[in-house]
């Protein structure tokens, strides 16, 4: 799904041939009058991801018992949905690696990191070297996670490590027994720390944003990356990040087919929007370029 849509992109944004390893002369060059501005693009994606994390963050956790038996429900419902397909591998990946504490320290790691590091890194590439290309797919991107927003609200979800945690959060059932690994053996953060709590909301599981932004990743940079090593690392990205949130407990497969969905949903959508906005958010290359 990823790269069938980044090569429709390729063929409706990128004619140029433009080439991330190429001179600066070989980047994109919007229409005079309508650069983007480094300054007005923070305060944007500021902007909106402090509205997103206050909208999320409304319709979760911490609105009590209530939403816990949804999200406990739900969790059974996916459960039930992997069962039935005799995909339920979840506890069983994590068991693989369970005891070996720097394997997993380092997922947890990556985990936490890499969901903002790469992401970022992908719109700074696109940003500098390919302004046109970037005003569509942070289009994209916002489209996403404002899907991802809507999933939160309607299908609150119990992640696998709060099964049985006998927290406030978890649902305390002795009939699994997952390890919330950002717990122990730990890495930069956890959940339960008292700020995370604070802040977020413990059942914004379906879909998974992790996933939904690493196939973004590569459906927003493939088709700039011209070095064989670059392309092929961007295409992992997606299934490390997979087996990240499973050996973590943070979320089902099921989850991060919900993530890839998003992006497929989202990318119409925020393509469209993108060719309606003004030059100073979407820049568009001058008419002589185009033919």
């Amino acid at each position: 799904m990823a790269l069938e849509v980044a090569d429709a992109d390729t063929r409706t944004d990128d004619e140029s041939g433009d080439d991330s390893a190429a001179t600066p002369e070989g980047s994109e060059r919007p229409s005079m009058g309508a650069s983007l501005h480094w300054w007005s693009e923070l305060l944007i994606i500021g902007a909106f991801y402090g509205v997103y994390t206050i909208i999320r963050n409304q319709f979760g956790s911490d609105l009590g018992p209530s939403v816990k038996q949804t999200a406990i429900d739900n969790a059974h419902d996916v459960i039930a949905w992997e069962r039935a397909v005799h995909l339920f591998g979840e506890k069983g990946i994590q068991d693989l690696f369970i005891e070996w504490d720097l394997f997993i320290k380092f997922w947890n790691i990556f985990y936490g990191f890499c969901h903002f590091a790469v992401t970022i890194g992908v719109m700074a590439l696109l940003f500098l070297r390919h302004p046109v290309r970037y005003g569509v797919q942070r289009t994209v991107l916002a489209f996403t996670t404002a899907l991802a927003l809507v999933g939160f609200a309607l299908y609150p979800l119990m992640p696998p490590r709060l099964l049985n945690d006998c927290s406030g959060f978890g649902a305390c059932d002795p009939n699994y027994s997952y390890v919330d690994t950002l717990v122990d053996p730990g890495g930069f953060w956890s959940f339960n720390s008292s700020a995370m709590m604070d802040i977020s909301n413990q059942y914004a599981a379906m879909p998974s944003l992790h996933v939904a932004w690493a196939v973004w990743c590569v459906v927003a940079a493939l088709p700039v990356l011209r070095r064989r090593w670059a392309r092929l690392a961007l295409l992992s990205y997606p299934w490390l990040t997979l087996f990240a949130v499973m050996v973590t407990a943070n979320h089902y497969w099921l989850d991060a087919v919900g993530g890839a969905l998003a992006v497929a949903i989202a990318y119409p959508a925020g393509a469209l929007l993108a060719r309606r906005l003004p030059g100073w958010l979407a820049p568009r290359r001058p008419a002589s370029a185009a033919r």
